[in-house]
């Protein structure tokens, strides 16, 4: 038996949509600011799946991924197929000049684990990466933003 352990965490970018979404659904991209994602490829024969490596310290896990929902400049949605179990989905609003991104995540692990990691460190460790996360896409994001404006 396992349980379902989902964290959401919230961004604003200074950023327009265009942008934001542009990076985000550039799935290869991702290792640049989430920290534990070591990689990300998609498969040739069908662009909704990608091989994901995630790693960190000593533990390293992968799994296959399919995109089970995607609306333009609104929503990516995922479910894992193969390996790790997780879904979860990226919204993004747009605000005009800025936009806001969330991020939820959810992964499997054996029930009798569950509620004692998640309530002792798990869920936090999990939710601050994720926060840390984002707040590395919005400095990424301002880093191709003066970059743009140099050239």
């Amino acid at each position: 038996m396992a349980d379902w352990l989902e964290h959401s965490v919230l961004v604003e970018v200074d950023a327009p949509i265009d942008l934001v979404w542009a990076l985000w659904s550039d799935l290869e991209q991702m290792p640049r600011w989430m920290k534990w994602i070591e990689s990300v490829n998609i498969l040739e024969e069908d662009p909704d799946l990608s091989r994901w490596k995630l790693a960190s310290g000593s533990f390293e896990f992968t799994w296959l991924s399919q995109i089970t929902k995607l609306v333009d400049h609104q929503l990516i949605q995922w479910e894992s197929v193969d390996g790790l179990p997780n879904r979860g989905g990226i919204r993004f609003y747009d605000h005009k000049d800025k936009s806001a991104v969330k991020l939820t995540v959810a992964y499997s692990i054996p029930s009798f684990l569950g509620k004692l990691m998640d309530g002792l460190f798990l869920g936090k460790v999990v939710e601050s990466t994720l926060q840390a996360d984002l707040q590395r896409f919005q400095d990424h994001v301002s880093q191709i933003q003066q970059q743009s404006a140099i050239d």
